[in-house]
């Protein structure tokens, strides 16, 4: 299918692993260009060593409004459409294991920069006409887990914030969409199953098999197989897909609408 990206532009955050690094290689292969954010600009220069032409390294920390500033000037020199909200998630813990100081930097780290960027992008799709906004969350937004009170609690927000900004934006062109990935094998799964074997007294590996015996496909997925999915609804394709929270959880969610 051609997805009809060839010379498009997009950001994309965390863009030097896991889902962020996968959805950047994906786009660069449909022939997409790529303005990619991460913390550190020598990981993402060695990553993307190949890719100069396409991609173009924003290096800070999307908390930080300095970063957000490198991100908008890298716009006013593009023809953009589209980006992808992604980063790191908070720490482990259930709600009487957190501390207010944890509240306020995962507020930071999850919500506050995701708000700041996009109503600092959506004028610009809005007067384009067009417009991909993508946030990758968790599928605890569906489902909260025990043990993920600060990630359950502010990507509830930000969807909310998602939901209400695609009512907005929708006629405009502009699409927002979240996505809820379960368990895949990227490197943020690794802090789960470690916080799972500390705290049930199991080795890493019995916590990782037990998990996947729980997902109904019987295994996790791969950030490759998130990654089409992500590219397809940053596609011209998608255009009358919004305000939609859609799971990629290999069957984990028990709800009817999973």
């Amino acid at each position: 299918m051609d997805l009809g990206i060839s010379e498009h532009t997009f950001i994309v955050c965390g863009a030097s692993s896991g889902f962020g690094e996968a959805i950047t290689r994906q786009l660069v292969k449909e022939g997409a260009n790529v303005i990619a954010v991460a913390r550190r600009g020598d990981l993402l220069k060695d990553k993307y060593a190949n890719f100069e032409k396409s991609i173009t390294p924003v290096e800070g920390s999307l908390i930080y409004r300095e970063t957000l500033d490198k991100i908008m000037f890298s716009v006013k020199k593009r023809n953009i459409h589209g980006i992808v909200f992604n980063a790191g998630g908070p720490p482990t813990g259930t709600p009487l294991q957190t501390k207010m100081a944890d509240w306020d930097a995962s507020w930071q780290l999850i919500m506050r920069w995701k708000i700041d960027l996009a109503l600092r992008l959506a004028p610009v799709f809005k007067e384009k006409g067009y417009g991909r906004m993508l946030f990758i969350e968790s599928q605890s937004i569906k489902q909260p887990l025990p043990a993920l009170t600060l990630s359950n609690a502010f990507r509830a927000g930000v969807t909310g914030f998602a939901k209400t900004l695609s009512l907005e934006l929708a006629k405009y062109g502009v699409t927002v969409n979240v996505l809820a990935p379960g368990s895949h094998n990227t490197p943020a799964i690794e802090r789960v199953i470690e916080n799972n074997s500390s705290m049930r007294g199991i080795s890493y590996n019995q916590a990782k098999q037990e998990m996947e015996q729980k997902i109904p496909v019987g295994r996790m997925g791969t950030a490759e197989e998130f990654a089409s999915l992500a590219t397809w609804l940053l596609s011209p394709n998608s255009g009358y897909v919004t305000g939609q929270t859609i799971s990629h959880d290999g069957g984990s969610i028990s709800g009817l609408f999973g």
